[in-house]
């Protein structure tokens, strides 16, 4: 599972494109059919957590010629399958930056510790963790990890 911080000029379209994605912390692999959580950049204007949805193109873009040193990158394009429900954004994580192990810390230290926009891989328990902030629907829960007796 994945998340996207970049660009999003408007938060209420169906489907996301993001044309030359910077990738970091395994981002590289996103596949379709991943599950990919879509953070407007605070940078750009934007509030934060905005939607869930489904990598239905993910491509790795080829490396420019006479540049030694490049982050790959991709082109990505997102289906909304849930709308977010939650704040979740700079300022709601900031509080968790020294809270290692949970996934508002992991959250944290991957989207705002560089201010760069980029796709990053998360974890199944910080992946979880934003399908509830998406109000997810039975597609998001059936890829959230299971747990015995109560819900976390």
């Amino acid at each position: 599972m994945y998340v996207i911080k970049a660009e999003v000029p408007d938060a209420a379209v169906p489907t996301f494109r993001f044309e030359r994605a910077k990738t970091m912390y395994g981002g590289k692999r996103v596949a379709v059919g991943d599950t990919v959580f879509v953070f407007a950049s605070e940078n750009e204007g934007g509030r934060g957590l905005v939607a869930s949805g489904v990598a239905t193109v993910a491509e790795a873009l080829p490396r420019l010629p006479g540049v030694a040193r490049q982050t790959p990158r991709v082109r990505l394009v997102v289906r909304r399958t849930a709308s977010a429900t939650r704040a979740l954004g700079r300022a709601e994580l900031k509080a968790f930056a020294k809270a290692a192990g949970r996934p508002e810390a992991e959250l944290h230290f991957k989207l705002y510790r560089q201010a760069t926009d980029k796709l990053v891989g998360v974890t199944p328990a910080t992946a979880a963790f934003l399908a509830r902030c998406c109000g997810a629907g039975p597609a998001a829960r059936a890829s959230a990890p299971r747990t015995r007796g109560r819900r976390a």
